[in-house]
């Protein structure tokens, strides 16, 4: 009797025991899973995907319908939320790494590369892992259907970016370098990689891919500018401190030099703001040892310039310059008379958008005006082309004549601004050849010959070339 007593009290003991370890097994696997969906997300924030795939003010995260304006027309971004209808609830992870990287989607259509899959191509099997696992997981599913993206002919011929594919995307893994440190590297990766900065501020040719030879050394982006980030003292940001990158990049804003605008005042709201200080320092190490792109220029973007004291010449003059009064009347109030701005709003001098070699970024600042949103606070100019108040738009002359006062006291007076560069920006910016190329009244039809012919011409010399090697 004794012996069968300890055997029955072993047995809840034993149960206890077994149950204890299940639960903890199941602790263990909730913890990992939820460190697994964190990473991805943050993973996603690194990427910007929220920027591009969340429609501002309106639409529910990564529920796509955001126009992404390029110069081959209006790309609108899609549904990447786990919904089944409208996003990607279907994709298997290897759908996903296939659209992801490659830009070829569940259905086998085509990703345009407004879409970086040229840079997120390097994106490490883990990371991939992680940004499935969240999307999957953690993004609320929302049947949105954005409207589909219609580009004019022939771009909507989306089996086309087959031919530029074989050209421009390489599909390489990152591959750390060996003779850089872990620090080096790690930027290396959110640039090219996870971050893609080189699709924005590295140069294009004429059928849109990257001129890598100049990585990194400037690109336009339409109606914006990306600006040259290699470490040159006058044409890039060799004359920027650690500090000061380190800043710009969290804030978008370093007093006597830059304020973040456009595109890179989005990539300052939805992700770099929100990145740790080791990636972010990471970045800069990265951007310090990358070879230097030198060009055309007299000194640094932001060390033109200087306060104005024609203010009062110029109301003593019965007939005063055009551009000094669209100044006085719609700029004044806040960048102030001289120009030099207060604590909300920037100097117009030793600034990098009145500096720049390329007129493009003060133009469309003006034309579309500011918005950043940094720790909660926004940081907001208002625009005075079609999307500002009725009060405050201003004419293509008129954002010409203050374009033009504006650099002659304050910036680069080299420049002079037309107001057919006023409706080019308005217009989303100068085409590449390709798009003019493909207009009906210069080729026609033909234009779709030419352009596949030149891809393949130049697809068979490279490799033609690779195989000789």
């Amino acid at each position: 009797m004794k012996a069968r007593k300890v055997r029955q009290c072993c047995l809840p003991f034993a149960l206890s025991i077994l149950m204890s370890a299940t639960f903890s097994a199941h602790a263990e696997d909730a913890a990992e899973s939820a460190a697994l969906i964190a990473k991805g997300k943050y993973l996603a924030i690194a990427a910007d995907c929220g920027a591009c795939h969340t429609a501002p003010n309106q639409g529910k995260e990564m529920s796509g319908g955001y126009i992404i304006s390029s110069p081959l027309g209006n790309i609108v971004a899609s549904n990447i939320t786990p919904s089944k209808t409208a996003g990607i609830g279907d994709y298997s992870e290897q759908d996903f790494v296939k659209a992801v990287r490659s830009g070829i989607n569940k259905q086998g259509q085509h990703l345009y590369p407004a879409m970086p899959y040229t840079s997120y191509a390097k994106i490490s099997d883990a990371d991939m892992h992680a940004l499935y696992v969240y999307f999957m997981h953690d993004v609320k599913a929302d049947d949105n259907v954005p409207p589909a993206t219609d580009l004019p002919f022939p771009f909507n011929i989306r089996s086309s970016m087959f031919f530029w594919n074989m050209l421009f995307a390489d599909n390489k893994p990152f591959i750390p370098a060996k003779d850089k440190s872990d620090v080096v590297n790690r930027g290396d990766y959110l640039v090219n990689a996870l971050a893609h900065c080189d699709t924005c501020h590295t140069p294009r040719n004429a059928l849109m891919g990257q001129n890598n030879d100049q990585a990194l050394s400037g690109g336009s982006l339409g109606s914006w500018y990306a600006p040259n980030i290699t470490p040159d003292q006058q044409a890039g940001i060799g004359n920027w401190s650690d500090a000061q990158i380190a800043q710009y990049l969290k804030t978008g804003h370093v007093a006597g030099k830059a304020q973040a605008a456009g595109p890179m005042a989005e990539a300052v709201e939805h992700s770099l703001q929100h990145l740790s200080d080791d990636d972010i320092n990471a970045i800069v190490a990265y951007l310090r040892q990358i070879p230097a792109v030198t060009q055309a220029t007299n000194s640094p973007r932001d060390a033109l310039g200087k306060p104005a004291t024609d203010e009062a010449a110029l109301r003593a003059v019965k007939n005063p310059d055009a551009g000094w009064q669209v100044y006085a009347s719609s700029c004044a109030n806040c960048h102030q008379a001289d120009g030099a701005g207060n604590h909300f709003y920037p100097s117009l001098f030793h600034n990098t958008a009145t500096g720049a070699p390329q007129a493009d970024n003060l133009i469309a600042t003006i034309v579309y005006g500011v918005h950043r949103q940094v720790d909660g606070k926004d940081v907001v100019m208002p625009a005075f082309g079609p999307d500002g108040l009725l009060t405050d738009r201003l004419s293509d002359q008129q954002i010409s004549d203050v374009s033009n006062y504006v650099l002659k006291n304050f910036g680069n007076a080299q420049l002079n601004v037309t107001p057919e560069q006023v409706k080019t920006v308005r217009e989303g910016g100068k085409r590449p050849l390709i798009a003019r190329l493909a207009q009906p009244a210069v080729w026609g039809g033909g234009a779709v010959v030419i352009i596949i012919l030149l891809v393949l011409l130049v697809s068979i010399s490279r490799k033609g070339k690779k195989h000789g090697a």
